[in-house]
């Protein structure tokens, strides 16, 4: 059994949605290698965040992939941009992180559930 169980009522105020990568380029202001990232959730508009994603990803892989993010954390500062969502990954090897996303194309902004 694991610790810390998390509440029904605590899991359902995360809002997780599906949105589809429009932006990616090399964020070049962080010290471990990462990629800042426009993520298109569509009625919820199009929102910033960044990923240390460089080992399993290139950013022409990552334009129209869609992807699963939590859309209701507060604003993050990282570096000199405002992360405004957290993608979702498996933790591989390492600090590999695997990106979790639908198994088949879905609208944007749709909420998982």
């Amino acid at each position: 059994m694991m610790e810390n169980n998390l509440k029904w009522e605590e899991f359902v105020k995360i809002d997780m949605r599906i949105g589809t990568i429009i932006s990616a380029e090399v964020f070049k202001e962080v010290k471990k290698p990462a990629y800042k990232m426009i993520i298109d959730f569509g009625d919820l508009g199009k929102l910033k965040t960044s990923a240390q994603i460089t080992k399993l990803y290139t950013l022409e892989s990552l334009i129209g992939k869609q992807v699963i993010a939590v859309v209701n954390f507060p604003p993050k500062q990282i570096a000199n941009i405002m992360s405004e969502c957290l993608i979702i990954g498996g933790l591989g090897v390492g600090t590999d992180v695997v990106l979790l996303q639908p198994e088949r194309n879905m609208p944007n902004g749709t909420k998982v559930a």
